[in-house]
């Protein structure tokens, strides 16, 4: 179906200018002016329709599309980036010595350490300084990144992939949100603290203030509002979700789906959610350098990666893929998408579990069993092994109903620190609950210290990270204890 771009895009402007200034600020605030999917119309609409059509082509067709478009980027990338020109020179390679994805190794890892030291060298010559946008990571890794987009271009583009990721779970354009994604609401008083969005129909809630005296407040609001669906970093939702369990608040009968993104989703906060909220919990993964996409769909909870968005491979510690069905592997990702920087063969340090099995969907799409986390979200045992972070917090979650915060630590090897923010009802018999599973479930693998401390700090994206770690870590060939 043709659609009128020009009256869309001036509807959009039309109706911002007629804002009351307050509201029109914190519009250009969020989404940095007009949303992408109104300013540039055709980009989105073009992507968009796109996805509806591949979505749906056989797996060779959709490999046959990767080949085309990497070809591309290889082609471009030799030609107008000093840093991958050096790349191939040094190895006696050209472009069309890539013919298949197998000659896609015969290039080296990119890491967020060589983009750092050669981000200029990065940049393709052939854009205009007028087209770059830069971003940054917000550093969960324990290395902030920066690197660049296509200026609008780019955004366009990814509101594409993610309606048509949540439009799987029913999601529409014009949908009621409640967003609690770490945005900063300036609207904020004692009664408030959210911001109404007119363009998306979004109800943006703060993510800094979320405490028993202002959760009732929230819920109030939320109640209010009627959303369709809630936007919500998986942390952000899990404290809301932790107080209506705690004071028996009924759901929000008008919630169709949860759709959680940006974290890591544990399998405990996915049951807390669907007891609580009393429907389906829609997880996606995706980071800001826009390498890889992918997400859960109407008939399992595979995360279906999106061959349009970039070409995904697993590696262990050898650097060798793997394929098995439970080997856990490093997300290695090549981004068709941005040829402003591109990201060719990225170690994007997050984790998954590849799976062969083939969904009801019908999509033909790679499938990732889990996603497991980043490197980040790792304990490290006495012997340098890896100890998933999972079954940690949730057996905080399950042993008092009286912390009101919790974060581990860990600087050495073999030992963390819980540092714990306490109920009014804590005792010490909380923390001789705590202290018991802990070692129950790791043995003597790890050495706990608990510390009572007044907050737990935030990242400045608003994200709750579960684990601080000061150890430089590699990805192990097995872990020590499984989930």
């Amino acid at each position: 179906m043709k659609r009128d771009y020009k009256r869309n895009t001036m509807n959009a402007r039309t109706l911002i200018k007629k804002l009351p200034y307050p509201i029109k600020q914190g519009i250009k605030y969020i989404y940095g002016a007009i949303p992408a999917r109104f300013h540039y119309g055709k980009v989105f609409w073009d992507t968009y329709n796109f996805l509806q059509e591949s979505q749906w082509w056989s797996k060779e067709k959709l490999e046959e599309y990767q080949m085309q478009q990497l070809s591309k980027l290889l082609n471009h990338a030799y030609k107008n980036v000093l840093y991958y020109r050096r790349v191939f020179d040094e190895r006696g390679l050209r472009p069309k010595d890539i013919q298949n994805f197998d000659d896609l190794r015969k290039l080296p890892y990119l890491t967020k350490e060589i983009i750092q030291e050669n981000l200029s060298d990065m940049v393709a010559c052939n854009y205009p300084e007028s087209k770059l946008q830069y971003c940054t990571t917000g550093g969960s890794t324990g290395i902030p990144l920066g690197f660049y987009h296509e200026k609008a271009t780019s955004a366009a583009k990814e509101q594409a992939y993610m309606l048509t990721q949540w439009n799987r779970v029913g999601f529409k354009l014009g949908d009621k949100c409640v967003v609690l994604r770490g945005n900063v609401v300036r609207s904020i008083t004692k009664d408030n603290f959210g911001e109404y969005d007119p363009v998306n129909k979004n109800l943006i809630l703060s993510s800094y203030h979320m405490t028993d005296e202002t959760l009732p407040k929230y819920i109030t609001g939320i109640r209010k509002f009627k959303p369709d669906f809630i936007q919500a970093y998986p942390s952000a939702i899990t404290i809301l979700a932790r107080f209506m369990k705690e004071n028996n608040v009924e759901p929000f009968q008008s919630v169709k789906a949860i759709l959680c993104g940006s974290e890591n989703l544990y399998q405990w906060q996915r049951e807390l959610l669907e007891v609580i909220f009393q429907c389906r919990v829609y997880s996606w993964y995706g980071h800001s350098e826009q390498a890889a996409l992918a997400g859960e769909c109407e008939k399992s909870s595979y995360y279906h990666i999106f061959s349009e968005y970039g070409y995904v491979e697993l590696i262990g510690k050898d650097g060798e893929p793997v394929s098995r069905e439970e080997e856990l592997g490093e997300i290695v990702a090549t981004g068709l998408n941005n040829f402003i920087c591109p990201l060719i063969r990225y170690r994007t340090m997050d984790l998954a579990v590849p799976t062969s099995a083939k969904c009801k969907c019908g999509r033909n799409y790679p499938l990732l069993k889990r996603v497991e986390g980043r490197l980040q979200e790792f304990f490290i045992s006495k012997q340098g092994g890896l100890i998933p972070l999972t079954g940690g917090y949730a057996l905080i979650v399950k042993s008092s109903q009286n912390i009101k915060g919790a974060q581990f630590y860990q600087d050495e090897r073999g030992k963390v620190i819980l540092n714990i923010v306490r109920g009014q009802n804590y005792t010490d018999k909380d923390t001789c609950a705590i202290k018991n599973l802990f070692y129950t479930k790791y043995g003597n693998n790890l050495a706990l210290t608990i510390r009572f401390v007044d907050h737990i700090p935030r990242t400045k994206s608003g994200k709750y990270r579960f684990l601080i770690k000061k150890l430089p870590i590699e990805l192990g060939e097995d872990n020590e204890q499984k989930d």
